[in-house]
């Protein structure tokens, strides 16, 4: 038989933290994830020999972010291989992210389709769970960091195109409602739902009421398309970065938040919030987890490449980065004479997805609900609840151990620690391709 794996510490489950817990794993699955006494009356006293209480570590499910660009160098809007998206794959990885989305940013149609061929084999070989089209039938006024040249109206053909191009693996798309062709009979929308893709609400400049006919439709088309013919059960749709690349909401003019935020409420959305301290204000963080619940909040990294590595200049798709002092924002003319480059739009962020937990514990979001955010919701998004996301018995045996202030120490993925190693190894091969 098999050794069991055995992790002790403050375990954090869906609803509660048990102060002296274990994750007992066979096979890469979890066996059981409980309190160290009904361990033992479970009958793992054997597997717990040996293995000390740890009271100053807590112990959570492997982490799930919809929403990231790259990181530790690598920019996955701009990859030519495999290998060399791996370094961003693993730089988060190493931190927590054990289940993760590479996101694309806008681009002409062919450079999707060959960003979306090579991040398809990461997807193949079980490395990511799969990609997010972030663009590119978004606002030009609400366009953030993505290239105005290459916005535009909503194509069904294209829709069809990147899903084949990532045989399959085109799990999400960020859309704007108001972009001509993405809702209504026909349109973008429907073929997202149509090809097993969710749609998410975002970099929009549009109404509530036009937020609100994306979301009708949208959510109507889910329930229609759920049932047993295949294994995934996805949804609700999201809000790509709530509040960021969106209309503010205004008093007389709404806009596209109100209505995200309603049909949160209601059980229809689930919001991403980029809580890493820089794109929103942790009291905007804390409000919406008191506005909507946890359940219907995910919180996401919108990490690019400078994620785990120093500032400097980077690439994010056609567009040109800076970093400074941890802040990625585009790179605009100097105004002056000595004048920071850094003055452009926030261009994704630096972060990975255990800061942006701590960040919210930090901003007063109980620590539950911060690790749930980045557990089991994103995984119900995916359809992969009970696979991912948690520690009950018959998951995917994915645990980060941190300290007490949450920093990673230790971080398993089907049962096998995740090396630094492998990190490093990838980054030399990357630096010398």
């Amino acid at each position: 038989m098999a050794e069991s794996l055995v992790v002790r510490g403050r375990l954090v489950l869906s609803s509660s933290v048990v102060d002296d817990g274990v994750v007992v794993a066979h096979g890469g699955r979890v066996a059981f994830a409980g309190a160290v006494v009904d361990a033992l009356e479970a009958g793992h006293g054997p597997a717990l020999d040996g293995v000390p209480p740890a009271p100053g570590t807590f112990v959570l499910p492997g982490l799930v972010d919809l929403h990231n660009h790259g990181g530790g160098g690598a920019s996955f809007p701009d990859v030519t291989s495999a290998d060399e998206a791996m370094a961003g794959v693993l730089e988060h990885r190493v931190h927590g992210t054990t289940t993760l989305l590479a996101s694309l940013v806008t681009a002409q149609p062919e450079v999707l389709l060959r960003r979306a061929a090579v991040l398809a084999e990461l997807a193949e070989a079980g490395e990511i769970e799969g990609l997010h089209a972030e663009g590119p039938f978004l606002s030009l006024r609400r366009r953030g960091a993505h290239n105005p040249a290459d916005l535009q109206e909503g194509s069904v053909e294209l829709v069809r195109d990147l899903a084949a191009a990532a045989r399959g693996y085109l799990r999400t798309m960020t859309v704007a409602p108001e972009v001509p062709g993405v809702t209504g009979p026909g349109g973008v929308a429907e073929a997202l739902v149509e090809a097993g893709v969710l749609p998410s609400l975002g970099h929009t400049d549009g109404s509530t009421e036009q937020a609100e006919a994306l979301i009708e439709q949208v959510t109507a088309a889910l329930r229609a398309a759920s049932g047993p013919a295949g294994r995934r059960t996805p949804g609700p749709m999201t809000a790509t970065h709530l509040f960021n690349g969106m209309r503010p909401l205004h008093h007389r003019q709404p806009g596209p938040i109100a209505a995200c935020l309603a049909a949160a409420s209601r059980g229809d959305m689930v919001v991403e919030l980029v809580g890493d301290g820089v794109h929103l204000d942790p009291a905007t963080v804390r409000s919406v987890f008191d506005m909507v619940g946890a359940d219907q909040v995910v919180l996401v990294t919108d990490a690019m490449a400078a994620a785990g590595v120093a500032d400097g200049h980077y690439e994010l798709g056609p567009m040109s980065v800076v970093v400074h002092d941890g802040v990625a924002r585009i790179a605009t003319p100097q105004a002056a004479p000595g004048a920071p480059e850094e003055e452009g739009p926030i261009a994704g962020g630096t972060a990975h997805l255990i800061d942006v937990v701590r960040h919210a514990v930090r901003g007063g979001v109980p620590l539950v609900d911060a690790v749930r955010s980045a557990t089991a919701v994103p995984a119900r998004v995916l359809g992969l609840a009970g696979e991912v996301g948690t520690l009950e018995p018959g998951a995917r045996a994915d645990v980060l151990v941190t300290d007490g202030d949450l920093r990673p120490v230790r971080v398993l993925r089907h049962g096998v620690d995740v090396d630094r190693a492998d990190v490093d190894e990838v980054d030399v091969d990357v630096a010398g391709a």
